[in-house]
């Protein structure tokens, strides 16, 4: 749809040119207008005016009829020449300042240019350049929507294998053990169980895994009871810790801390390197 009107636009439009019925020169020659921000250089107009004293001078006594930085103007920093210096400054003036200044100085150029904008502004309210501004901003706020689509696009690849991890522990009610959730990271039972008491989140009891103080209580893990066999054929019991599922998801936050993630997620952050 957007390209379809456009393409009735530009048919039905080409940027409409506004001559100066006593010169017969083109307005958009004369002065240039930056019609984003509806001004024009003071130093341009400074210029076509063909006034005496030097801008800096003549500027400052325009202030005095009551304009205001920020408001009629602002000042607009230029660039340092080759041989150093300190760079020029020009001012960008609304065209209603630009207009009135016109009538202060009294002079042909200044009727000529005073004249240039008000048919300027004259063109700029017909209805080709209304529906132009329009179609314009309209492309405008599509490609903020198409910007915005990407950015969200991209956030959810992101987060996407961490909901999918997330939810699979979440659907599962069940403990597990150690060595289940190890694999989840590529390591063995014996590596990760290291890893934990490098992070100072378990510590071994005899021949069992025990969390930290300030981790009990918290329903991270469940001891569980299992029967073995000893070479002398005797039975025995011994003590295994499970993890809870709200456990699972505990090491997965404090591990994502350390930058250790599953595998899932791994796979997913080299494609962004």
């Amino acid at each position: 749809m957007q390209h379809i009107l456009r393409n009735q636009f530009n048919q039905f439009f080409l940027i409409r040119k506004v001559t100066n019925s006593e010169k017969g020169e083109k307005l958009n020659e004369l002065l240039k207008v930056n019609f984003d921000t509806q001004t024009v250089s003071a130093r341009e107009l400074h210029e076509k005016l063909n006034i005496g004293t030097k801008f800096a001078t003549w500027f400052e006594r325009m202030k005095e009829y009551g304009f205001t930085e920020g408001n009629e103007f602002c000042p607009i920093l230029g660039k340092t020449s080759e041989q150093g210096g300190r760079p020029t400054v020009d001012y960008g003036i609304s065209v209603d300042m630009a207009k009135q200044i016109c009538m202060i100085q009294r002079s042909p150029e200044g009727k000529q240019i005073r004249e240039y904008f008000i048919n300027l502004e004259k063109a700029w309210n017909t209805p080709e350049q209304i529906f132009a501004r329009a179609l314009k901003m309209a492309d405008k706020v599509i490609a903020d929507k198409d910007k915005q689509i990407e950015t969200m696009k991209s956030v959810i690849k992101e987060i996407e294998p961490k909901a999918n991890y997330v939810d699979t522990i979440l659907k599962n009610k069940s403990t597990v053990l150690i060595s289940q959730i190890a694999n989840d990271y590529g390591m063995s039972a014996i590596a990760f169980n290291k890893l934990l008491k490098e992070l100072h989140i378990q510590h071994k009891v005899g021949n069992q895994w025990i969390l930290y103080a300030e981790h009990q209580g918290n329903g991270y893990v469940h001891s569980g009871t299992f029967e073995f066999e000893r070479k002398d054929g005797s039975k025995d019991v011994n003590m295994n810790t499970e993890w809870t599922q709200k456990g699972r998801l505990f090491l997965y936050e404090e591990l994502k801390k350390s930058g250790i993630v599953p595998d899932i997620e791994k796979g997913e952050e080299d494609e962004h390197v």
